[in-house]
């Protein structure tokens, strides 16, 4: 009787061997979802890669006014609400773009922070800190951090990107200039 059920089953598993039925099945589950996170981490590239250009042109066109700017005493809001206007993809400009500025010494060191203060919507916003006007002829460093979220936070790229405590991600934009004489 044993031998009569394993010979059963050796011809059962003999017959779905041979069988081509479902072939395609299993290539479509391995393959698609392999595509489909290829697919969500081009868009989320992309996407990031366009703030990053949106971010860096509204930067650079803003350090132009203020540096030939002659005579104008900039203040955070004003630059913020500039940059803002000449970026298209900057949702709730006010709350998720975060400026720094500081005067340089050109014979010293560079001391500027590694990790730039950004907004963290999970913790208490801070004041404006590091926001410092130059005159003429001064050195300055101004960076910008816009915070967002990302289109698909748990899949391919948007799962390993680094981000703050409230599952948002930081692109930087950064400027070097000096001010004209008034």
């Amino acid at each position: 009787m044993i031998r009569f059920s394993k010979f059963r089953a050796a011809a059962a598993f003999r017959r779905f061997h041979r069988a081509t039925e479902g072939n395609v099945t299993v290539e479509f589950v391995i393959i698609v979802p392999l595509m489909f996170i290829i697919l969500a981490s081009s868009i989320e590239m992309g996407l990031i890669t366009v703030r990053q250009t949106f971010l860096d042109r509204a930067l650079d066109l803003t350090v132009r006014d203020i540096r030939l700017g002659t005579g104008a005493d900039w203040q955070h809001d004003q630059i913020r609400d500039k940059i803002c206007e000449r970026s298209i993809l900057i949702n709730n400009c006010s709350t998720d773009l975060k400026l720094e500025m500081t005067q340089l010494d050109p014979y010293a060191p560079i001391t500027m922070p590694e990790t730039p203060d950004c907004i963290d919507s999970a913790v208490e916003v801070d004041p404006v800190v590091k926001f410092v006007n130059g005159d003429s002829n001064e050195l300055m460093f101004l960076r910008a951090c816009q915070s967002f979220n990302p289109v698909f936070p748990h899949i391919g790229l948007g799962a390993d990107l680094v981000k703050d405590g409230d599952g948002r991600v930081n692109v930087l934009a950064s400027s070097i200039f000096v001010q004209e004489p008034k």
